[in-house]
Parts: C-alpha cells; sequence; structure tokens
C-alpha cells in the first residue's frame, strides 16, 4: 500500500505543476492588474512597485521566479491585504472552511446514505418517489439560489437564525451555511446510494445471506452496505475538496472568512499570489483526497489490493 501511495503521489506531481502553470498564466492574461484599483500613481511609483513585485519582467521570468520561490517553500506575499503573505492567509481561512466543509459533508453524508438507503429498501413507493423527487430539486436548485433564499427567509423574515457574518464560531452563525452547503450534496448522496443499494440488493450473496435466514438489518448493514457505499466514497472523495475550499459562493453571502472568500476577492483584485496559492492548495487536496478514497476502497471491497 506504502508503494502505491508513493507512486501515485509521484504521478501527481507533473499534473499539479500543469494546473500550476496554466492558472499562472491565465491570470497574467486577464485584463487589468493588482495596483488598478488603487488611487493615481506617478509613474515613478508605480514603476517602483511593478518592479518590487517582478511585474516588470516577462511573463516566463516571472513564472521562473515564482517557480523558485514555490520550491523554497514560499507562495509570496498578498499583493492586496497588506503585511500578510498567501500562506498566512490560506493557514487564518483553513479551520473557518474545513469546520463548515467537513459538517456539511458529514452531514451531506448521513442524510442521503439514510434517505438512499430507505429509499432503496421501498423501492418504488411514495416514499421512494418523493425522496428521488427532492434530489432532484436539490440538484438542479444551485447553492448561489437557495443560499440567499434561506438567510431571506430563515435570517431576516423569520430571524430564527443570523443571517449572516461568523460570529465567532457560533454555532447559530454556522447553521445556515452549513445546511446551504450541504443540501446539493445530500440530493447526490442520496441518488447514489438508492442506486447502488438496489443492485447490491440483488446480488447472489445477498440473495444466499437471506436464504441462510439472516435478519434483514445484518443483511443489509453487514452485507449490502460496504459494498453500496463504493461509489458514494468515490464521489466524497472530490467532493469534500470541493467543499472545503470551494464553497465560495456561500462564504460570500454569508460573509465567512474563509478559503473560498479569499478567493474571490484575490480574483476581482488581481491579487496573483493568493489566487496562485488557493489553486495549489485546493488542486494538492484533490490529489490527497483522491488517493484516500482509492485506499479506502480497499477496506471496503476485499477484492481490491493495491501490493
Amino acid at each position: 500500500m506504502w508503494r502505491y501511495s508513493l507512486r501515485r503521489l509521484a504521478g501527481a506531481i507533473p499534473t499539479l505543476f500543469a494546473v500550476m502553470t496554466a492558472a499562472f498564466f491565465m491570470m497574467r492574461l486577464a485584463p487589468g492588474g493588482p495596483f488598478d484599483r488603487d488611487r493615481m500613481l506617478t509613474p515613478e511609483i508605480e514603476a517602483s512597485i511593478r518592479q518590487a513585485y517582478n511585474l516588470d519582467e516577462p511573463l516566463v521570468v516571472q513564472y521562473g521566479i515564482y517557480l523558485s520561490k514555490l520550491l523554497r517553500g514560499d507562495p509570496g506575499p498578498s499583493f492586496k491585504y497588506q503585511d500578510y503573505t498567501v500562506a498566512e492567509l490560506i493557514w487564518n481561512g483553513l479551520p473557518v472552511s474545513l469546520r463548515i466543509g467537513m459538517t456539511a459533508i458529514a452531514l451531506a453524508l448521513v442524510v442521503g446514505a439514510a434517505l438512499g438507503i430507505v429509499a432503496a429498501l421501498r423501492q418504488n413507493s411514495l416514499f421512494d418517489h418523493a425522496v428521488m423527487a427532492v434530489a432532484m430539486i436539490g440538484i438542479t436548485v444551485p447553492n448561489f439560489v437557495m443560499a440567499p433564499v434561506m438567510s431571506l427567509v430563515i435570517g431576516v423574515y423569520l430571524r430564527w437564525l443570523p443571517a449572516g457574518g461568523y460570529g465567532g464560531g457560533s454555532l447559530r452563525n454556522l447553521i445556515l451555511p452549513t445546511v446551504a452547503l450541504a443540501l446539493p450534496q445530500v440530493a447526490y448522496v442520496a441518488r447514489l446510494m438508492r442506486a447502488s443499494m438496489i443492485e447490491v440488493l440483488r446480488s447472489n450473496y445477498i440473495r444466499t445471506a437471506r436464504a441462510k435466514g439472516l435478519p434483514e438489518r445484518l443483511v443489509v448493514g453487514r452485507h449490502g452496505l460496504p459494498a453500496a457505499l463504493l461509489p458514494v466514497v468515490s464521489y466524497l472523495g472530490p467532493a469534500t475538496a470541493s467543499i472545503i475550499t470551494g464553497s465560495v459562493v456561500i462564504e460570500t453571502i454569508f460573509g465567512i472568512p474563509g478559503i473560498g472568500r479569499y478567493f474571490v476577492q484575490g480574483a476581482l483584485n488581481r491579487d496573483y499570489t493568493l489566487v496562485m496559492g488557493v489553486v495549489i492548495f485546493y488542486g494538492s487536496l484533490i490529489i490527497v483526497l483522491n488517493l484516500v478514497v482509492d485506499l479506502v476502497y480497499g477496506l471496503l471491497d476485499p477484492k481490491v489490493r493495491y501490493d
């Protein structure tokens, strides 16, 4: 398993390099610059600032300088957040995004899997059709529509929960963004779990377990659930990375100081180093989580071996 993990990580380096290169040149080729929104500067001061950040060099030279610093573990300073490095901003926002993201993915897994299992056991019943209809709505309605509606109705009109803000990590402030972030994932997990469980329950070894007289809860829980979880586990790898670092809409709507909000502000302000740092972090997280998913496969499916 260790040799397999090392091979996967080594093979992921060219992929991460390609993503980093594409992001670097796409950011530089976009209209505008990091200091365009500042007050009018004299040509001398603007030239001095550009020289300080190596922005007066050709793009290839800028890329080489950035890559050499990155290999030394220095993603550079932020162009807009004064006195902060990119690493400091990412590590400041990571606990917030991690807390909301992991809570949302846990909620999606528990609720979505439970709904999918019950729907599969009651296939073609009224409950099954209701769950699939709600899941389809959850998939088709994006969270950038659902989040403002929840904030407006629950936070502004009903005043049950705060409409926005982090509140120092208060539970009341985290409920709405966590639920809004988890709703689409609940829908996906429920549909995947239902389809997978229906297929597993028709397998020969499930018929054998039932023929032996095992209780239905053991047939479903001990024999059916591990195999039915495989497609869900495969989906949760990239979904977890996307939720943790890609919840840019939710964090912006609710005013959550996480990585996603920094990414949006960095893109709007042309904060090249901050956007690059988030892209590299996001790509690395996807690679690691996909590796974890493959390893979990080996634990759930005894036929999978990584020798």
